[in-house]
């Protein structure tokens, strides 16, 4: 029998970032996941204060040299990987000179978001779902981590719905409490459009903030994981109601097990 093969999308991953809830689900689950005979790919964005030669990152070539045009620029993506040897597990980092060099991840060191969070978070997930591709991986289920990866949802239902890699993804989202206090410019959705998008997708969630970026990743996703036990309760509340599989809040101990069941379930509805 194949292999199921899930794909995770991580805003943070330990020891490339430091330790938080997110961060250690995001080093931990692909591992104990693996270990459950599953076929795993894990991507994160390459921070610029990710230490390249500590953590060994190196450019994969044949992957790197596309170009994504955001709001009419082309920004080159580079695609660099590292290996986390104790858990025989690789990570793929999306990286781009113009967004992801700063020496810091989404705020600057006095707490100031960055003006373009927007635009990095569309280029991140749609690198992700170009590399997939690139490596002729078609994966089962696509679990995305953090507010960044909120896009990921609506691309592969709607603009790349009939794609062979993703015609049969189930997506999972989970909800951390990682909200951000500023909201996207009014062009956010002029930007993020792919064809196959369409206005009436995300009707109704203006202004792009935390928690409507969220509901928009609720919104096409097939199940909602609560990550973390302080996650905002609106999105939490949000979830329940939309009657999809939700899956409460899992310690340390107990969450490989919960999210492996969740998986399976999902695969076989």
């Amino acid at each position: 029998m194949e292999k199921t093969k899930v794909l995770f999308i991580s805003q943070e991953i330990t020891p490339y970032l430091p330790e938080s809830e997110m961060s250690k689900i995001g080093r931990f689950l692909p591992q104990g996941i693996q270990e459950k005979g599953k076929e795993i790919r894990t991507f994160m964005p390459r921070f610029g204060c990710i230490n390249e030669r500590r953590n060994q990152l190196h450019e994969v070539i044949r992957l790197s040299g596309m170009n994504l045009i955001i709001d009419d620029t082309d920004h080159p993506l580079i695609i660099k990987v590292a290996s986390i040897q104790a858990a025989r597990m690789q990570v793929y980092f999306i990286d781009n000179e113009d967004y992801f060099h700063r020496k810091a991840t989404l705020a600057s060191k006095e707490g100031e978001e960055f003006e373009d969070n927007d635009e990095r978070a569309i280029f991140f997930a749609r690198g992700v779902l170009e590399t997939t591709k690139k490596l002729r991986w078609a994966p089962d289920i696509i679990h995305c981590h953090g507010w960044f990866t909120g896009l990921v949802p609506l691309y592969i239902k709607k603009a790349m719905n009939e794609d062979p890699h993703f015609a049969n993804s189930k997506l999972v989202y989970s909800i951390y409490n990682d909200d951000f206090k500023n909201t996207f410019p009014d062009s956010f959705p002029e930007k993020f459009q792919l064809e196959g998008v369409e206005n009436n997708d995300y009707e109704g969630l203006a202004p792009f903030n935390f928690e409507n970026l969220s509901k928009l990743a609720i919104n096409f996703s097939d199940g909602v994981i609560q990550g973390n036990p302080n996650a905002n309760q609106n999105i939490v509340d949000y979830a329940k109601a939309s009657g999809k599989p939700f899956l409460e809040f899992h310690d340390e101990e107990t969450y490989i097990d919960a999210y492996n069941k969740f998986y399976d379930e999902l695969m076989d509805n």
